[in-house]
């Protein structure tokens, strides 16, 4: 009989060890979730972020007028009251037409032609966009498929010095998922739509496959920048969450497996801001549950 009770009480002993091991590592993991919401918060505060962005809009064929006076097709505000007209050409091309060069730069140094060319990011988002300036700020052109746009930008726009950050759910550990790895071999395409009504295929490399209440669910992911970039929704969009999608980011997979942690799931730029441009979620990334982790709709959102 004391060996009986001399069991159960080191049996109690090992369970309370593992219980505070438990607690002490669900704190840690809190910590680290919450060290890597700041950092992201701090990340979009940074200069020429789009929390800088202050207008935008899509380019129509032929000329586009640009200013801030009401009569303007594009009124940016802190231009000139008639910074000129944007140009688009058939081929996509586009230049601004400047009504006056006095206190206007291109790319930092004085304009001095009354036509300047524009370059957009391109169609593999690498090349820097000519960056026209005036006062504290600057517009640019960018692409969508065929589409061009005008973005323009000022670092002392409220957003972006008085953003108030986001909401979350709890931080459960349970929304850390330890998912299978299903290459695609060939690879795959995903039809990407977006807010614009464009679409484009992406080639995807696999599939990430995972169980929650017995349930199994596939998400696909976007190879960028070596990560795995996921574009999802689930059955708190457009309530607790926005509409539209969720972003996740993972590492690339190891041994057959990807982690995802839904505790980091962010809310896309469209979400905050209604000047950029998004993915919606596919078909395919739809999931049929509740994922009740990561920033909830933003608060401040337009």
């Amino acid at each position: 009989m004391a060996r009986i009770t001399e069991r159960l009480a080191l049996a109690v002993l090992l369970l309370g060890v593992v219980s505070v091991h438990a607690a002490d590592d669900t704190a840690g993991y809190t910590q680290e979730i919450a060290k890597a919401r700041a950092e992201r918060v701090d990340r979009l505060r940074r200069p020429d972020g789009y929390l800088a962005l202050t207008a935008s809009g899509w380019l129509e064929p032929g000329d586009n007028s640009v200013g801030s006076a009401a009569d303007n097709r594009f009124q940016v505000p802190d231009a000139p009251a008639h910074l000129g007209v944007l140009q688009l050409a058939a081929g996509g091309g586009v230049a601004l037409r400047l009504a006056d060069t006095h206190g206007i730069t291109v790319d930092g140094a004085p304009a001095h032609e009354a036509t300047v060319p524009l370059r957009t990011q391109g169609a593999d988002g690498k090349q820097l966009p000519t960056r026209i300036g005036f006062g504290s700020s600057y517009l640019y052109v960018v692409q969508n498929g065929d589409k061009r746009g005008l973005r323009a930008k000022n670092n002392d726009a409220t957003l972006r010095t008085h953003f108030p950050g986001f909401d979350y759910f709890p931080v459960d550990p349970t929304w850390r998922v330890e998912a299978n790895w299903v290459p695609f071999r060939p690879q795959e395409h995903l039809r990407i739509a977006y807010v614009t009504g464009t679409e484009e295929d992406t080639p995807v490399p696999g599939k990430a496959v995972f169980q929650r209440g017995g349930v199994t669910y596939e998400l696909r992911p976007i190879e960028e920048g070596g990560h795995l970039f996921f574009i999802f929704s689930d059955r708190t969009a457009g309530k607790l969450t926005y509409g539209g999608a969720r972003f996740l980011y993972a590492a690339e997979p190891k041994d057959g497996k990807v982690l995802l942690d839904f505790n980091l799931a962010e809310n896309p730029p469209c979400a905050i801001t209604p000047h950029v441009v998004c993915p919606l979620a596919p078909p395919e990334n739809r999931l049929g549950v509740a994922v009740a982790a990561g920033e909830k709709k933003f608060r401040g959102g337009h």
